[in-house]
């Protein structure tokens, strides 16, 4: 160091261990009273005094950490220190290289760092909003049943979450051919209905034991084949997307979801490997920290919003032949049923029976009240009759063609009456303009890529086929409209497809793609048997 610098230095003394009885340096002592020049003492400073010296910059610039350590010396933080250490461990003689702290910094170690943290305190870290997370949760898809835009949605998830870890677990249904379950909240109270994916009929975790008869029995008889098999969730949210694009409401909210719970069917080795965690973490909670998991796996379906005060079509529809609407609420159910038409043929729904959509019927008040003369009682609507439809089980639709083998999977509503009725103006003046402009079908087809390319099973080309024809129920729906034709003789139109044409660049299957160019084209081909 330069002579005649004057540098002044912060005077730590060094804690010795107890055992020793070393005299302290008078000039160390002199030192400690406050600060001194270097100069003053560089010249009577022996080498184990300079040893408790440390410069500094600064006042703001040291930070003296005082954490005891064993051999009784004070920790000095590395970073904002000017303190430096050899390579033995000992404090740095050489004041020009305390100066400079040799500090090392890796881009990628924080990132790594708060991933490792993240995953080791995992079991115990809060999730969305500040929700404590379930141990059933897959932590790495934290932000998967979260829709911003569908806040009320969002809510009723959160609260099925919540019903999971307090024990109000889902019940299973046990109609129908899939594994589907009731939804409840904190009260009991069923707030939607769960279908996973691995308990649909082709599921290889299917609970119904008769379809795995049927299945295993006569394999040639089971499924649609005009059905991509295990996408039956998939298509329960593409008909609420539908519903929402023409404005139909008839399809109860339906979106791909996350959950699990205990009553959900899961292979022995999941449950086997969720109890021994359980047991891990209890017990030894420093290993439990590190999984990523401790409960079952979160099994991803479609969850649809429960609607409460409907019952089946097939009920009321009996009673509407006892009991006949009045005119106002005949038109409006006319104009709903009119609805799930547009619906089931624009997806064209291979499974819509009169038990698998429903209606709430709510009887009009009459209030008694005597007339003026005192001679007879007179009644007035009090309050006035209700209506509703509800588009259910929504599963088997979105086809690759239509049906050509052995069933036709027709529409059950095409036997109605009301299917003999033309398309009211009302329905016109709701859909046609829209189905009419070739962007806004296209803006559809592009969210129903945007839904479906999430499953794992995605394929561009059958997703083509599908879009295919859905392209051509929309064109015959069109043509139909504008002819003022009923919904029976809509589905007596002939079948087609509108396909997108593909096009080549380059000469391997790797370039091919499809262009924005379309082609039409019918269905000649009818199944065996066209009535069931």
């Amino acid at each position: 160091m330069a002579e005649g610098t004057a540098q002044l230095v912060n005077v730590d003394m060094e804690q010795t261990p107890a055992t020793s009885s070393k005299p302290i340096s008078p000039v160390i002592k002199k030192m400690k009273e406050g600060l001194v020049t270097l100069d003053s003492v560089n010249g009577n400073c022996t080498e184990e005094d300079m040893d408790c010296i440390q410069p500094y910059q600064g006042e703001g610039d040291e930070k003296i950490v005082h954490c005891p350590e064993r051999n009784g010396r004070v920790r000095i933080n590395s970073i904002t220190s000017n303190h430096s250490y050899n390579s033995t461990g000992g404090d740095s003689v050489h004041s020009d290289e305390a100066l400079i702290p040799d500090v090392g910094y890796n881009p990628n170690s924080s990132r790594s760092s708060r991933k490792h943290r993240s995953k080791e305190s995992a079991p115990r870290s809060k999730g969305r909003s500040g929700r404590v997370r379930s141990e059933y949760e897959d932590l790495d898809e934290e932000c998967f049943n979260s829709w911003p835009n569908d806040p009320v949605f969002t809510e009723v998830i959160r609260q099925s979450e919540a019903a999971i870890d307090a024990g109000v677990f889902p019940q299973r249904i046990y109609q129908g051919s899939s594994g589907s379950y009731f939804v409840k909240n904190l009260d009991g109270k069923i707030i939607g209905v769960f279908k996973p994916k691995d308990e649909e009929p082709y599921g290889r975790l299917n609970p119904k034991w008769t379809k795995y008869l049927h299945r295993m029995c006569c394999p040639c008889c089971f499924g649609r084949s005009c059905l991509i098999p295990n996408q039956g969730y998939m298509s329960e949210a593409g008909a609420s997307l539908v519903d929402i694009k023409l404005g139909l409401n008839v399809v109860p909210n339906t979106k791909v979801v996350k959950l699990a719970s205990e009553t959900f069917n899961y292979l022995r080795i999941d449950v086997e490997k969720s109890k021994a965690k359980k047991i891990v973490n209890e017990h030894f909670p420093k290993v439990g920290r590190k999984f990523n998991r401790l409960g079952l796996p979160p099994k991803i379906g479609s969850f649809q919003l429960f609607v409460s005060g409907y019952k089946d079509a097939d009920f009321h529809l009996r009673r509407f032949e006892s009991e006949p609407l009045d005119k106002v609420t005949g038109k409006k159910f006319q104009h709903m049923f009119e609805r799930l038409v547009v619906l089931d043929y624009i997806i064209r729904n291979t499974d819509r029976g009169n038990d698998n959509w429903l209606i709430q019927y709510t009887k009009a008040k009459l209030a008694q009240k005597e007339s003026e003369d005192g001679s007879e009682a007179v009644y007035e609507v009090e309050s006035p009759a209700e209506i509703a439809v509800a588009a259910i089980d929504n599963g088997l639709a979105f086809p690759i063609k239509h049906p050509d083998s052995w069933r036709a999977y027709p529409y059950h509503w095409a036997w109605l009456p009301y299917a003999k009725q033309p398309f009211s103006q009302e329905t016109k003046d709701l859909i046609l303009d829209k189905l009419a402009d070739m962007n806004f079908v296209q803006d559809l087809c592009d969210d129903m890529f945007n839904l479906f390319k999430t499953d794992k099973g995605f394929d561009r080309h059958m997703f083509e086929k599908q879009m295919s024809v859905m392209r051509g129920q929309i064109l015959n729906l069109t043509q139909a409209l504008k002819d003022g034709k009923s919904p029976l003789q809509l589905v007596q139109m002939p079948n087609v497809f509108v396909e997108r044409s593909r096009g080549h660049v380059g000469t391997t299957e790797k370039f091919r793609h499809f262009s924005n160019t379309f082609t039409q084209r019918f269905q000649k081909k009818a199944p065996f048997f066209s009535w069931c």
